[in-house]
């Protein structure tokens, strides 16, 4: 590899400058992710074809060096992101096999039935914000946090006394300010909480999802089910990628539309529709920024002249690829909705393919709508530059998201 990599700010303050400096050169990058070298990928074209590469696995058992000699277990803070044993980090067969079974709970016929979740719950977080006595609101605490937490945990069936639990811990999971003592802590508490939801399902089946892997577990025993840890890190994912990148996009969507109110009126007026808010949103913004890791199963020669060795760790640059200027040209970094080519990778691409996708757009073409009838005044409390970001590598929204509400709007 070579010399001087750039080092990613952990606390997500520096994310305009990194994606800069990715989009300057032909790429990929040499970075540092908080102490382990990867190559960033922030070109789309060159992403979308690794994404579908046979060379490129997500196995760090087979195909990561640096894991399989076991010099970053329990050093380095992302660790259980590349160690779980789910679908997020299969290969070839394992992959295919672990997705079809998480796959049906995602279909377009599963995501309709969600609906009358996805509406009530908007209804109910919305008449208790209009409620709220505050002057200011955070509406990522009391909206953007809460729906995709409610809609994810319906479709799992998780109790209503570990909803808050799994959501604090996963938040702490996507910290990546966290030293490696608080990632081991945040990792022993959310597999606590997981094998506590599993043993409440085994006593007590439901219709819901965590009941319907289980019973695939427990019943076939041919080999083509999920085993006791793939059963407990899937559910891991599915919690983890429904809660916080649905989160993030709300988050963002609402921000950009408060930070520049001609385009929220473009909307207003029929200009652009709100699918075309959240693609946008989803282009400009991507909920995740990185997510770590892949790995070269071979040398792979780039026409960029680079050559990813076999071993060498890959980083998907989803929000740098998604705005980079070489797709979208000199006006990438603005949000506007009616662009007409809103080309993203912000859910991925090729067999890794986000299976959340269709329930995360879902949720925010019903809940952005809603929100903004609602408090048709509703503007933000600081100036956007003012807003916290997350402290997080992964993780692209705000801490907090502060907004004077106005008057609401007829219900």
């Amino acid at each position: 590899m070579q010399q001087n990599p750039l080092v990613l700010d952990p606390t997500g303050r520096r994310r305009a400058e990194e994606e800069a400096v990715l989009h300057a050169g032909p790429g990929p990058a040499l970075v540092d992710v908080l102490g382990e070298r990867a190559w960033a990928v922030a070109d789309q074209e060159v992403l979308m074809r690794l994404l579908t590469d046979d060379r490129v696995s997500k196995d760090p058992r087979q195909h990561w060096p640096r894991f399989v000699s076991g010099e970053i277990v329990g050093k380095w803070p992302l660790y259980l992101q590349v160690a779980v044993n789910n679908m997020f980090t299969a290969y070839g067969a394992d992959h295919r096999r672990l997705r079809r079974l998480v796959s049906p709970a995602f279909s377009t016929r599963r995501t309709a039935l969600m609906m009358p979740s996805i509406v009530s719950n908007t209804e109910a977080l919305l008449d208790a914000i209009a409620a709220s006595p505050s002057g200011v609101v955070d509406l990522r605490e009391s909206f953007a946090a809460q729906l995709p937490v409610r809609v994810i945990s319906d479709l799992l069936g998780i109790p209503d006394a570990m909803r808050l639990g799994f959501r604090t811990t996963i938040d702490r999971i996507w910290n990546t300010t966290s030293s490696p003592e608080d990632a081991v802590s945040s990792t022993q508490d959310v597999y606590r909480m997981l094998h506590a939801l599993i043993a409440e399902k085994r006593a007590v089946p439901g219709d819901d999802l965590v009941s319907a892997l289980i019973g695939a577990r427990d019943d076939e025993g041919d080999g083509s089910s999920l085993d006791e840890e793939e059963l407990t890190d899937t559910l891991l994912l599915v919690i983890a990628a429904g809660y916080e990148t649905t989160i993030n996009l709300l988050d963002s969507a609402t921000t950009a539309l408060l930070a520049d109110p001609g385009q929220l009126e473009l909307v207003r007026r029929g200009s652009a529709d709100w699918a075309a808010v959240v693609e946008e949103t989803l282009r400009f913004a991507s909920p995740v920024s990185h997510i770590p890791m892949r790995y070269a199963v071979e040398d792979i020669p780039l026409p960029t002249g680079v050559t990813i060795r076999k071993g060498d760790a890959i980083l998907a640059s989803y929000g740098a690829a998604s705005n980079n200027p070489a797709t979208h040209g000199e006006t990438a970094g603005t949000f506007d909705v009616t662009r007409q080519d809103k080309r993203h990778v912000a859910f991925g691409h090729g067999v890794h393919f986000c299976l959340g996708a269709p329930l995360a757009r879902a949720e925010a073409t019903t809940a952005l709508p809603r929100l903004f009838d609602r408090f048709p005044g509703m503007r933000l409390a600081v100036a956007v530059e003012e807003l916290e970001p997350l402290p997080s590598i992964m993780g692209n929204g705000h801490v907090t998201l502060p907004v004077y509400l106005g008057a609401a709007g007829a219900t």
